[in-house]
């Protein structure tokens, strides 16, 4: 067998450190721009779950709205029934025109 011997002279030395400081910068940026992806697509996903709870919440909020309109044209009804005329049958026709134009989406 054949012995190899190794020196190592001191441009050697800086050329392996120059090399090892290198990897290490691309390393570092790496992981930098993946951790940039990352919380990037975390953000996505956080943005998606308000947005998909804003949508339940309004879908609930225009229900509620819907009952207080069905409650209040039913209590105005009633007064029309007992007597009650001129500013409750003008109350009355804003609101079956206001649920008329939203059944047919035209609000």
């Amino acid at each position: 067998m054949e012995n190899w011997t190794v020196t190592f002279s001191p441009q050697t030395l800086i050329a392996l450190a120059s090399l090892l400081t290198a990897i290490g910068a691309i390393l570092k940026y790496y992981n930098k721009a993946y951790d940039f992806s990352k919380h990037q697509s975390e953000q996505d996903e956080a943005i998606a779950e308000v947005a998909k709870k804003h949508e339940e919440d309004i879908r609930e909020v225009r229900e509620e709205q819907s009952l207080v309109i069905y409650g209040i044209l039913s209590c105005l009804k009633g007064l029309q029934e007992q007597g009650c005329d001129g500013a409750v049958a003008d109350a009355i026709d804003k609101f079956e025109k206001f649920l008329n134009q939203a059944a047919h989406g035209q609000r």
